[in-house]
């Protein structure tokens, strides 16, 4: 078993070492580093993309200081669209996607990677609910449509109840 301890945000840019404002959106990465798991938060002006061994990454924005707080759906409302977007070949990218959000959530426990005959990568996650191992391509998305997911899981998963 794999098991990642990831830091919250620094709130501050990894390259120039500012700050985050209230509002302010900026982009986490995650890379390995020998046996641990960095992340690394940075400021729009300072990102300049991933780089080639981040594992994953995101855009966030910061949060107001009297923002409500968003919460998430149930992990099992989560694990049911996960199941659902199996079977969707087009979706592939969002399921990958989900599936890295529902491992930040323990939901999903990454336990392997593996890479098929014609080199393409695969994760091979648990899930302890229900006793099941999944193998998900990995579909890494460009910026564009990396936010776009990010608003269609938003709207899916996210609801602004205190």
């Amino acid at each position: 078993m794999v098991d990642f301890d990831i830091q919250r945000c620094s709130r501050r840019c990894a390259k120039s070492d500012q700050e985050f404002a209230p509002g302010e959106v900026f982009y986490s990465v995650l890379i390995a580093k020998g046996s641990e798991i960095v992340r690394y938060d940075y400021s729009e002006a300072a990102w300049e993309g991933p780089p080639d061994e981040a594992i994953g990454w995101w855009r966030s924005q910061m949060p107001e200081p009297t923002a409500r707080r968003a919460n998430w759906a149930p992990n099992d409302v989560m694990l049911d669209y996960f199941q659902q977007l199996e079977s969707q070949a087009e979706k592939q990218d969002v399921r990958y996607i989900l599936t890295l959000l529902m491992i930040r959530r323990r939901v999903l426990r990454l336990e392997d990677s593996e890479f098929d005959e014609q080199g393409h990568e695969s994760m091979v996650v648990f899930c302890p609910r229900n006793d099941t191992e999944y193998h998900v391509p990995v579909v890494s998305p460009d910026a564009a449509r990396a936010r776009e997911i990010q608003d269609e899981l938003a709207r899916l998963l996210l609801s602004d109840a205190v």
